[in-house]
């Protein structure tokens, strides 16, 4: 009889999170012979109508998760996070029924900040004397970050790539053609051929990796999910994004740490992309939305190095 109330009493809608979790749809690589008889993978089939091997790939990518649960406990509904990040997570949730079980006050916060690899209890909605099982209806989403912390001052950033070498800036702020939302806006692109040794541009833990996708284009609609990638959280806070990575060669992992100048993947052009880049931008949770900032790069002496569209961006030690 107990049982049977636990489950009649709550329904969970969980919304979109801003940062999904688990795995995508599964992508075809097709194999074929090309005209000088070399094998060819490609995610079009041949364009002759050639007959080739296909393979269905899911794709991988390592988030952590968070979900929110309900409970009952015969006088309350208790609502729990729970955070398999390697990174803290800002939690909102909106409330869309609730019968049997009184509202939060008037005017309350509906926002928590979640610790790393850790569960917490968000609230508890007492019940009320009623003929029925009391019913609560929520959604919720979820951002990396604590949007309290503060960004170090002073701080640069070691160009993404081999040291003694360089790259052009084909896009960043103001001249920005794609980086138009509030999270890429101070985005840097970085052109570079595909197979190009990236690195940490700052120490800190990784959080979240996507590793197994292989296709990517021009159409923002088709491709936008598709780009391989890895965050990395900072001490203060802060969190670089490195994007647009090549299929299956990211070599670090959500919880490991890494130190500015560490390998971490070779760059690419899967999503949406219009040629072989990497897109490099550091973010911070400004509470319930996400912002890109200005940042410098750490040139020749430790001098600042603003990034400017055309220019060629050199890596140092």
């Amino acid at each position: 009889m107990a049982r049977r109330r636990v489950n009649r009493f709550v329904t969970a809608l969980l919304l979109a999170a801003l940062l999904s979790c688990g795995a995508a749809s599964a992508q075809t690589l097709y194999k074929y012979r090309g005209e000088n008889g070399e094998w060819l993978f490609s995610d079009r089939p041949p364009a002759d109508g050639q007959q080739a091997e296909t393979r269905s790939i899911a794709t991988r990518v390592e988030r952590g998760g968070l979900t929110v649960a309900s409970a009952f406990n015969g006088t309350s509904v208790r609502l729990t996070a729970n955070n398999r990040f390697f990174a803290p997570m800002e939690v909102v949730i909106e409330f869309q029924t609730i019968t049997g079980a009184a509202y939060p006050p008037s005017g309350q916060e509906l926002s928590w900040l979640v610790p790393e690899r850790s569960a917490l209890v968000l609230l508890e909605l007492a019940t009320l004397d009623a003929p029925i099982a009391p019913t609560v209806r929520y959604r919720f989403a979820y951002l990396p970050g604590d949007p309290n912390a503060r960004p170090a001052s002073g701080v640069t950033y070691r160009a993404p790539f081999a040291a003694g070498a360089s790259y052009p800036i084909t896009q960043t702020y103001p001249d920005s053609l794609t980086h138009r939302t509030r999270d890429s806006m101070y985005a840097v692109d970085i052109a570079m051929p595909v197979g190009t040794d990236i690195m940490a541009a700052r120490d800190g833990v990784v959080f979240e990796v996507a590793s197994k996708n292989f296709k990517g284009g021009p159409d923002a609609d088709e491709y936008a999910d598709l780009a391989n990638l890895v965050r990395i959280l900072h001490d203060d806070g802060t969190y670089a994004v490195y994007a647009h990575l090549n299929w299956n060669t990211i070599r670090v992992r959500p919880g490991e740490r890494v130190r500015a100048g560490q390998y971490i993947a070779d760059s690419g052009n899967t999503g949406f992309s219009t040629g072989p880049h990497l897109h490099f931008a550091v973010q911070r949770n400004m509470g319930q939305r996400v912002d890109s900032l200005p940042f410098a790069f750490r040139g020749a002496n430790a001098e600042r190095v603003v990034p400017v569209t055309g220019q060629s961006l050199a890596a140092y030690p």
